[in-house]
């Protein structure tokens, strides 16, 4: 009979075999064109395979759109919300009743984030101090009507968060923000079990760095396609990593490196933007989800987290007219992984997070109950 230390390392691999990342893409409506049907929707993504979506309009007809379909969804609050919902718990019960009771469980809402890159608009609207009230108030909303099941977070940008990528193990938090803002939040999360929020864009970044070669940041194998950390040794293969492990970094910095982290948008523009932007292009943004995919699922992580992050979402499901309707990017990219027509532009399966070992950890678990057996 094999020896319990066996047994273990079996059951371990199946637990390994179906913990990784899980993938999904966002879903944004436009005020300039009309929308396709919630139901459209809804089925497009069941089609696609796609397990979690998310939705930063949360619109109470898409999510009723979900209602038994399985597909996780993250909802969004939108920043001019949080004020009300920061002064008032009773504010954030309406929202609830509006965008959540109705509809939940049966539409599977797994996450909520109040708010999204409100660093960037500080400029225009500071909306930092309603943060986290909001943040608790809607927690406690929720605790309020049974609902213990949905965390609460809010979503980061990573150019007004973290000081810098090169290299990752110098990262941290930009201040006064980060003491101000950002500490006192990681521990809410820590206290509620809920995870930190982070938009994050190679694309981005490779286009203010002229030193980045564009393969490093498409997950190509090139010969010497690498950048070495000379402080930890650590040798990084691709720009998302080195992105993600400045962000693990600086929350290791406050003392909170065991909060997960969800990657809330990430993408390549196929089209558009402004002139001079030749890398926006089919091509570039196929090998970009290719390879952000094969990376994902390959259960790796990223060099300093074996486990990388819990979840990503894609920006985003489909093209508008005219570009995207976020007022934080450049109008005119085109992001989506459909056309304005919902034909599909890549030869892309974002499909689920899981490691094909299903079927190898089922043979190994009933090894295990077999010889587990007096």
């Amino acid at each position: 009979m094999p020896s319990f230390l066996f047994i273990s390392l079996l059951l371990s691999f199946i637990h390994f075999s179906f913990s990784l990342p899980s993938i999904g893409v966002t879903y944004s409506t436009t005020t300039t064109t009309a929308s396709p049907p919630p139901d459209k929707i809804s089925a497009t993504i069941s089609t696609l395979k796609i397990p979690n979506v998310r939705l930063p309009d949360a619109d109470p007809s898409l999510i009723k759109a979900f209602a038994f379909t399985n597909t996780s969804l993250f909802l969004s609050i939108p920043n001019p919300l949080l004020p009300a919902v920061a002064a008032n718990r009773s504010l954030a019960l309406r929202w609830l009743y509006r965008h959540v009771l109705p509809f939940y469980p049966r539409s599977k809402i797994t996450l909520i984030s109040v708010g999204n890159a409100v660093l960037d608009s500080v400029a225009e609207q500071d909306f930092t101090p309603y943060l986290l009230p909001a943040m608790r108030n809607l927690h406690l909303a929720l605790h309020e009507l049974g609902i213990k099941k949905i965390p609460v977070s809010t979503t980061f940008s990573f150019f007004s968060t973290i000081t810098t990528a090169f290299p990752p193990s110098s990262a941290e938090f930009q201040q006064p923000a980060g003491d101000l803002i950002i500490k006192p939040l990681l521990q809410f999360l820590e206290e509620t079990n809920s995870s930190f929020l982070i938009n994050l864009y190679p694309y981005n970044l490779y286009r203010l760095n002229s030193e980045i070669p564009v393969g490093f940041a498409l997950f190509q194998d090139y010969p010497f396609n690498f950048r070495d950390d000379l402080v930890t040794g650590v040798r990084y293969f691709n720009l998302f990593d080195m992105m993600a492990d400045s962000v693990l970094t600086a929350m290791a910095v406050m003392g909170y490196e065991s909060v997960p982290v969800i990657v809330a948008e990430t993408g390549w523009p196929s089209g558009g933007g402004e002139a001079g932007e030749v890398e926006a292009n089919e091509a570039y943004a196929e090998m970009y989800l290719k390879g952000l995919v094969r990376h994902l699922k390959s259960g790796v992580g990223t060099p300093l987290k074996k486990d990388g992050v819990a979840e990503v979402y894609v920006y985003e499901l489909m093209d508008h007219e005219g570009g995207n309707n976020d007022n934080t990017k450049v109008k005119g990219r085109k992001w989506g992984i459909l056309t304005e027509n919902m034909t599909r532009k890549f030869n892309v399966e974002i499909s689920s997070g899981v490691k094909n070992y299903g079927l190898m950890g089922i043979f190994l678990f009933l090894i295990a109950i077999f010889y587990a057996l007096p």
